[in-house]
């Protein structure tokens, strides 16, 4: 099975590299929802694998893995919108900042998994840390809404800058260009840069979130992985729709909170794949729903 995902893993990325993506190019709407719908049927496909293969309880807690990554996903795709708009990173370029950036997600979410399965294995009682982060995480959400990441502190741009002399032009999408006889960075890596430190952020929140559903590494891994394997074609089709849905943050904060009171009480409640994935189904189409009544009511005080 594990051959098998490294399989798809790499017709994924050379199908995205080397056949859509072969040349730099703006990506509309239509590329973008069509790029998400195949991620998406193939996601759904790999789930009905899982189901035959290993039973219906993994497939379910695949679906749910699945669900909740993507729900997460979204706020750092906000993330990637302000990083993309403060160093004016041109739309044609967007896509290899990401693609490259979903590369390390790759790695680093398998060492994240890795472990996070195994301290659960040698040290059942972590799973109440785990809780209480998430719960913790879940907090902080809901207190700092509208916040804008800064990049000047941005870690891994910090440390980049301090490796790397920067140009403050960017010419192609290269992330290096030849200056003045040296080499320097571009606005590109630095924004490679602030997308990795994203995502490690990202998964500190979100492999946990997923070990609330499942300790099966396989199962954590594959439903994270394809999480990420469509996070791009994802921020093509809604980043722009992103700031209309004004309970987003809030919606994402529920969702880490019910994770950590799962994680907290899984010795006295036992909560089913099932009722995990219809709660976080529930929380996202509320968060839509009522993000969309209150853009619509703003739209028609304003008339």
């Amino acid at each position: 099975m594990w051959i098998s995902l490294a399989v798809v893993l790499v017709v994924f990325l050379a199908l995205d590299l080397g056949v859509f993506n072969r040349t730099p190019h703006r990506i509309g709407f239509r590329e973008a929802l069509l790029s998400t719908v195949l991620s998406v049927l193939a996601a759904l496909a790999f789930c009905g694998w899982i189901y035959f293969a290993k039973g219906r309880r993994s497939g379910v807690e695949f679906l749910t893995g699945y669900v909740v990554e993507e729900s997460l996903s979204i706020d750092n795709i906000l993330v990637f919108l302000v990083i993309f708009r403060a160093l004016r990173v041109a739309e044609e370029a967007q896509h290899k900042v990401l693609f490259a950036g979903i590369i390390g997600a790759v790695v680093l979410r398998a060492a994240f998994v890795a472990g996070g399965v195994s301290l659960l294995q040698h040290f059942e009682k972590i799973i109440y840390l785990f809780g209480a982060f998430l719960l913790f995480a879940g907090f902080q959400m809901f207190f700092s809404k509208g916040r804008q990441p800064d990049l000047d502190r941005n870690w891994m741009v910090r440390l980049a800058r301090h490796w790397f002399p920067f140009t403050a032009q960017q010419e192609g999408t290269g992330f290096f260009v030849r200056a003045s006889g040296k080499w320097m960075g571009t606005p590109l890596l630095l924004a490679l840069a602030a997308v990795e430190a994203s995502d490690i952020l990202f998964a500190v929140d979100s492999v946990p979130a997923v070990l609330a559903v499942t300790r099966d590494p396989f199962v954590v891994y594959s439903s994270n992985l394809f999480a990420i394997l469509g996070l791009r074609a994802l921020y093509f089709t809604i980043a722009r729709f992103l700031p209309r849905i004004y309970y987003l943050q809030t919606g994402i904060a529920a969702t880490l909170l019910f994770m950590g009171l799962k994680m907290v009480a899984s010795e006295f409640i036992r909560v089913s794949p099932e009722l995990s994935l219809a709660v976080v189904a529930g929380i996202m189409v509320v968060t839509v729903v009522a993000s969309l009544i209150r853009d619509k009511r703003r739209g028609s005080s304003h008339q």
